[in-house]
């Protein structure tokens, strides 16, 4: 989108055909605004149009706002001999940044009308491994030998400073090109004419090797608060410096990737209203179908448990409650870990003090949560005659304390255990540690729920009947259990038709007491019953022929 103010302005410059006003813009305003300006809303040829009015340097310089995407449309858009002469006026690491985003063929076009020594130093950069310090690095730089005086090394900047990317370092360096030390614009500007520039400059030197990561050099500079930094070879040879400017790119790019990685998302390089459609859809369903796989084993967890839920149906209700307490305390623990990685705050072989750490803090956050959790069960309303309020109470207090502490301890660990396999800890995202917390923290609930309501193990009382009935009907006797149950009934017959029921007695001799549930079938039909069963109270199955015709029954009865 064009500048609010500036766009209308350059718009009318060009409808007229103003040189004048056009150069005065360029030259007036600061680069970068006339980039935004310039940018999106003018075509290619429009914009090639407005900058030919002014000089190759201011060309440039504000070539080299404009994003990278938007460079290469303009490299491919306008003749290769301008292009050529604009990139020999760029700096030195913009111009590599460029070349690497362009086609080989019209990158290879380019450089063959591109100065022999601008072509050297080029290939020198692109030769670099990415996401390093050689990548960074431009080989633009002050230097002066350090048997000068400060007054010769003012007359050599003097002669240096159009072509070099910073000043306010100047480079002491012997006749091998070896770094010896380095002078600040303002020690040269406080320091006595005559006094020579060895006497004067900062022996010790903060360097890096070219391999050495991008991340890595803007902790370095942000720890001694450089405005550039030298890059040596294996012999303390100076082949180039990294600029406080490239650096704030890599902290954005950086902080960028880890926010996407947190959040499920693989990395996004385009602006986000202009990135394609179908890109974007690809980088976000990678991660959700992913998730979403993982997340259906929270269903094989609950089915597990179907039982459970059948005989406390009150326990369903607080399950969102548990779950997402896990997740939200194992997403705040990954956080914070992750950012102290990136930070320099914790190293890989502190992983045991990070987990002493978080086991108390996951304990203080969990009683406190978890002391939450009891009051708000225990308020809870129409419980039923399956279990008390206290013991739902505890079963929520406990459940949410020990997920809160599991999660607490998933989310500290997860990101160390990626960095240790090389992976991004950023990877240990909100979304990742979350799932992993829901499967987990079903069985966590459920279990702690066994412990203080009897009842909720898995099914443990079966009895089978297969035998020949007539129309006066067989009872079949159940012993009352202690707590609320379902029971169900699987019945089938050979032979004439029957009547299967369910009653709340114990009356072994007739149909008799609260009918719970009864079925008529035809023969070789089957039947399936199911009903609740309070605690305590003894069940009579009777089963009766529906005629005279002889039949044989087979049942199963299970809870």
């Amino acid at each position: 989108m064009s500048h609010p103010l500036f766009g209308p302005e350059v718009r009318l410059m060009l409808e007229e055909n103003d040189p004048a006003q056009i150069q005065a813009f360029c030259e007036t305003l600061h680069p970068a605004t006339v980039a935004e300006t310039l940018e999106g809303e003018f075509s290619v040829e429009d914009v090639w149009k407005f900058l030919s009015y002014t000089s190759f340097k201011t060309q440039a310089a504000i070539f080299e706002y404009f994003p990278l995407d938007w460079q290469v449309k303009m490299v491919e858009g306008s003749g290769q001999a301008q292009v050529a002469r604009l990139i020999e006026k760029m700096s030195h690491d913009d111009r590599v940044d460029l070349l690497r985003r362009l086609r080989p063929l019209a990158a290879e076009n380019l450089l063959r009308l591109v100065d022999e020594a601008d072509r050297r130093d080029i290939a020198t950069l692109q030769a670099q491994k990415p996401n390093t310090a050689g990548a960074l690095m431009t080989t633009d730089y002050a230097w002066v030998p350090g048997n000068i005086t400060v007054a010769e090394a003012f007359d050599r900047l003097r002669l240096q400073a159009p072509d070099s990317e910073t000043i306010y370092y100047v480079f002491v360096l012997d006749e091998q090109r070896k770094l010896q030390g380095v002078m600040t614009l303002r020690k040269m500007v406080l320091a006595a004419r005559q006094a020579l520039v060895r006497n004067v400059m900062e022996k010790n030197v903060v360097s890096v090797k070219p391999s050495e990561d991008q991340e890595n050099v803007a902790k370095i500079m942000a720890r001694y608060d450089l405005i550039a930094l030298p890059v040596v070879d294996n012999d303390d040879r100076l082949i180039g410096i990294v600029t406080h400017d490239d650096v704030i790119d890599v902290v954005v790019k950086e902080a960028t990737e880890d926010a996407h990685h947190m959040g499920a998302v693989n990395s996004l390089t385009e602006n986000y209203l202009e990135a394609n459609f179908v890109t974007i859809w690809r980088k976000r369903s990678v991660w959700l179908a992913c998730l979403f796989g993982a997340e259906l084993l929270t269903f094989t967890a609950l089915a597990h448990y179907e039982h459970a839920l059948e005989r406390v149906v009150v326990l369903s209700l607080f399950i969102p409650l548990v779950i997402s307490t896990g997740g939200n305390s194992g997403s705040q623990a990954a956080t914070l870990i992750t950012r102290a990685m990136a930070l320099g705050h914790i190293a890989l072989n502190q992983w045991f003090t990070v987990l002493r750490h978080e086991i108390f803090m996951g304990m203080a956050l969990g009683v406190t949560l978890g002391a939450i959790g009891y009051v708000r069960a225990a308020l809870t309303p129409g419980i039923g005659d399956s279990l008390t309020w206290h013991q739902l109470a505890l079963t929520i207090g406990f459940a949410v304390m020990g997920i809160c502490i599991w999660g607490t301890l998933v989310g500290s660990m997860l990101p160390i255990v990626f960095r240790r396999l090389g992976f991004d800890p950023a990877f240990a995202s909100s979304p990742f540690v979350a799932t992993f917390v829901d499967v987990t923290g079903i069985i966590i609930y459920f279990s702690i729920a066994t412990i203080f309501i009897p009842g909720l193990t898995p099914p443990s009382f079966e009895k089978d009947f297969d035998s020949p009935v007539d129309q006066k009907g067989t009872p079949v006797q159940i012993q009352p259990f202690a707590v609320a149950s379902v029971l169900r009934i699987e019945a089938s017959a050979k032979g004439g038709p029957f009547v299967v029921s369910a009653y709340l007695s114990k009356n072994e001799t007739a149909a008799t007491g609260q009918l719970q549930a009864t079925a008529e079938l035809l023969a070789q039909d089957s039947a399936k019953l199911r009903f609740r069963v309070p605690a305590n109270e003894p069940v009579t199955v009777f089963v009766r022929a529906a005629s005279a015709e002889p039949t044989s029954v087979k049942m199963t009865i299970t809870d």
